[in-house]
């Protein structure tokens, strides 16, 4: 596809809203200094200074930035064509922009983030995942009702997987599997004998044996790799979390409530990936699943991107692509193709002029909700304790995070993962029990509570 004409019918820069000048949204405000059909002059963080410092942060001078507490000082500053920094995305919302990023990562406040944003006339580019697995199908609807569109963004793996499955649909693959590497590689140093990922090292005496696949039962090498790995972590919340916005955008679902999770070589990847009666790890086709990528030193990594694994239904086709390098299967059914790359803000650009010059979602015009990811106690948990979430990885002490279908909130109903983040259990909860909604106590002025019930009266509409 040649993006410059896909988006020749833009008449002028998109102005966008950047909330959450972190990781993902400094590096989008950093790129649309360089992209001619997107403006980024509006930042909003938890304090104005933060939004000033990473204006400072990507080349603008301090005569280019306003701090703004007031509306009117936001259209003061615009008209004088600043860049504004902001601690509330309402004194923003009356300046002339055409779309939000919401990148805070906060579930609460993103909630909040995006409702205001479509009720001014705005579209949402959602980074923020969080709020996107509790209430994404409802704020699309809201947004449909105003002509808006919310968007899942390019540059994350939920946007890139699901434009990587209905390409690949497009084509008429057969998509038997399709997921992520998972944030951080595991690098094996042979020299050395351990394994690194995310800044830890640890002692794997005799990996060696485990390195190649050969012509050996797959499941029992990612076993195998997996016990001696068991010092590090394998699981994260953030990969459960992506995964169900691709399972509410194509209706791919998991076929493990945690997944899998192999720690895979990028090779073994198609081999691994299908059912186990193709010799593989899969209860069926068409799962979603994530993989650790597991490399020397001196390998190239997958980058924390996604892929889907096809079946090869002509020999000779498949044959001649193999030739050309592609990721076969040990057998030659099955192969993979990956996207090696998630570039944050640098590719947010897509997303954005998706919505704002097409009026379309790089997911699902409308996503269904498919999944909830829930948290289930891993030790007894006492009434009155916090169930405080934290890091990089989202960890909740003493539970694991697990998909399980969609369901409306209700007494004994598992409560979303980030519906319960932060809030205090109101009962005991047993080792082995999922957390549930009338386990917890949730302020009724939750914003993110307020959507997700109008959510569930769609979803149970729907079953009517």
């Amino acid at each position: 596809m040649n993006h410059l004409t896909h988006y020749a019918s833009a008449t002028r820069p998109v102005e966008t809203c950047v909330v959450g000048s972190g990781g993902f949204g400094r590096s989008f405000l950093a790129q649309a200094l360089r992209i001619p059909l997107i403006n980024a002059r509006v930042a909003v963080d938890r304090e104005a200074s933060i939004a000033a410092a990473a204006l400072r942060s990507i080349g603008l001078a301090e005569d280019r930035i306003a701090v703004c507490e007031t509306r009117e000082q936001a259209s003061a500053a615009w008209e004088r064509g600043q860049h504004i920094a902001a601690a509330d995305v309402a004194v923003v919302l009356g300046l002339p922009l055409d779309l939000l990023v919401e990148a805070t990562g906060h579930p609460e406040a993103g909630a909040r983030h995006a409702r205001l944003a479509i009720e001014a006339g705005l579209h949402v580019a959602m980074a923020s995942k969080e709020v996107d697995s509790v209430v994404g199908p409802e704020l699309a609807r809201l947004a449909q009702a105003k002509q808006r569109v919310v968007t899942p963004v390019d540059g994350d793996q939920p946007a890139l997987l699901i434009g990587l499955v209905t390409w690949a649909r497009t084509l008429g693959l057969e998509v038997v599997a399709a997921g992520k590497s998972s944030e951080y590689d595991f690098v094996y140093d042979a020299a050395k004998g351990t394994i690194s990922s995310n800044g830890r090292t640890i002692p794997v005496a005799g990996f060696d044996s485990l390195w190649s696949l050969g012509e050996r039962d797959i499941a029992g090498l990612a076993k195998a790799r997996a016990e001696a790995c068991a010092e590090l972590p394998q699981r994260a919340v953030p990969d459960l979390c992506e995964l169900l916005v691709v399972a509410n955008s194509t209706g791919m679902q998991p076929d493990a409530k945690a997944l899998h999770a192999p720690i895979l070589r990028i090779a073994e990847v198609p081999t691994a990936f299908v059912p186990k009666g193709a010799g593989g790890l899969l209860a069926n086709a068409g799962t979603l699943d994530v993989f650790h990528c597991l490399r020397a030193p001196d390998e190239v990594s997958l980058a924390g991107g996604v892929f889907v694994v096809v079946r090869c239904d002509d020999a000779e086709t498949w044959q001649l692509l193999a030739g050309k390098g592609h990721i076969m299967s040990r057998d030659g059914k099955h192969a993979m193709l990956p996207i090696p790359r998630h570039l944050l803000g640098l590719e947010a650009a897509t997303s954005v002029l998706d919505a704002a010059v097409l009026g379309r979602s790089s997911g699902a015009q409308q996503p269904q909700p498919v999944l909830d990811l829930v948290a289930r106690a891993t030790r007894p948990l006492k009434a009155g304790a916090l169930l405080e979430m934290g890091g990089h990885h989202h960890t909740m002490d003493g539970t694991t995070a697990e998909l399980i279908p969609a369901a409306a909130l209700g007494a004994g109903v598992p409560v979303p993962f980030y519906l319960a983040a932060n809030k205090r259990l109101v009962r005991d909860v047993a080792a082995g029990q999922p957390v549930c909604f009338d386990d917890i106590a949730i302020d009724a002025g939750s914003e993110l509570l307020a959507l997700r019930r109008r959510q569930d009266a769609m979803l149970s509409a729907a079953k009517n």
